[in-house]
């Protein structure tokens, strides 16, 4: 009976067992986690989670008994040592050794954390990636204490937004020009900066960190324009790295993440990688995509492929983020966009179109989602409408996916 193994029991890996099992595969399946609980949602993390508007077992993706039901072998708290490729073995730090005949790497990443000689080994200083960490600094969300978030992208500022919430002095650097600056147009940073100047935080761009102080605890931060602020914690959202470490022990090839085919398939025949720890082809390149949607859709293709299938990995990027009563989502890749567009749907909804001359390459709408479901049916179907169109107010955009 074969033996499918999978290690990283997130997203992704949750996606693939589950996606195996759906396609009629009847052999063993054994799924590895390094976390003491069954897979869970990690966006709420940042969000609902932190708020306190959502239980721990409202984040798990299935209930820990649907994977007996369906005779998965889950090994929780525990952590894979190396993968010997030629003989097929992996090695568990309980010391147990696993044989496979194929594997799949569903190691997620790791959060870029700042280096201990300007203060990130300091008691009080967080990220923002699992569960733990986020029960670690829920008891630093009182009214009235001052946080210090590094870092303008979407973990930041839903951070930003939850400390705001709970009333909490929020002060937020961002070493770019702008927040935002790496995924997103200035349109969009434009909105988020103005959507969070008005509940209190205090947003400075083009300011770092130069170092955070105190004994064992973060009392404080010197920043690189000199001002110096008393805080009583910080957390760090400087972007992830993707967790391949394990491809080292195995001779996998690396680019940009653990470098796959169209079909999901590692420079080894019988391992594959999905999700935020996986790249593959795209456009001339090899694309990593750090999204929800992205684990699940890669790791359903992987699943399918490991199965003896031939199905070629075409994503479909989505993305979201909540920032108070604020919904983000975002369709397509924005990469090498030389234009955006405004349709302005109401006070507090409105889109933003990005364009490479006449293609229309992405959608940021926010509080807008018939806006976004337009542009993200438009995008998957390869039909551009002309700038023009978008920006009218009188445009039937329904009647765009019919053109």
């Amino acid at each position: 009976m074969a033996h499918f193994v999978v290690i990283g029991a997130g997203q992704a890996g949750a996606s693939l067992v589950a996606k195996l099992r759906a396609e009629g595969f009847d052999g063993q399946i054994t799924l590895i986690g390094a976390e003491p609980v069954p897979p869970y949602q990690r966006p709420p993390l940042s969000k609902a989670y932190l708020l306190g508007d959502m239980e721990q077992a409202r984040l798990y993706l299935r209930p820990q008994d649907w994977y007996a039901q369906n005779d998965i072998t889950l090994h929780l708290d525990t952590r894979v040592v190396s993968i010997d490729a030629t003989r097929k073995t992996i090695l568990l730090s309980s010391g147990e050794n696993l044989n496979y005949d194929e594997l799949a790497l569903t190691t997620g990443s790791h959060p870029r954390m700042l280096p201990a000689a300007i203060g990130g080994n300091l008691n009080g200083v967080y990220a923002v990636r699992d569960l733990k960490d986020a029960d670690a600094m829920a008891p630093e969300f009182g009214p009235g204490r001052h946080v210090l978030i590094i870092g303008g992208g979407y973990i930041g500022l839903e951070a930003a937004a939850v400390a705001a919430k709970k009333g909490l002095k929020v002060t937020l650097v961002e070493m770019a020009d702008r927040i935002l600056q790496r995924v997103a147009a200035p349109e969009t940073s434009d909105f988020f900066r103005a959507l969070h100047v008005k509940h209190g935080v205090d947003i400075r761009e083009a300011v770092g960190l130069e170092r955070l102080t105190g004994v064992e605890r973060v009392t404080g931060a010197v920043l690189t324009d000199g001002t110096e602020l008393e805080i009583d914690f910080a957390i760090v959202g400087v972007g992830i790295t993707p967790a391949s470490i394990l491809t080292e022990s195995a001779g996998l090839t690396l680019d940009n993440g653990i470098a796959t085919d169209e079909f999901g398939r590692t420079s080894d025949a019988h391992i594959w990688a999905a999700g935020d720890c996986a790249s593959f082809p795209y456009r001339g390149q090899q694309m990593r995509l750090e999204s929800v949607g992205n684990a699940i859709d890669q790791a359903e293709i992987v699943a399918q492929n490991m199965m003896g299938r031939s199905v070629s990995y075409l994503p479909k990027p989505w993305f979201w983020s909540d920032q108070y009563d604020c919904k983000l989502q975002i369709a397509g890749l924005n990469v090498g966009y030389d234009a955006v567009y405004v349709r302005k749907t109401a006070d507090d909804a409105v889109s933003h179109w990005y364009y490479r001359e006449d293609e229309l390459l992405a959608v940021d709408a926010m509080n807008d989602p018939r806006n976004y479901m337009i542009g993200k049916r438009l995008i998957e179907a390869g039909k551009s409408p002309a700038p023009s169109v978008i920006t009218d107010p009188a445009t039937d955009m329904k009647a765009l996916l019919r053109a």
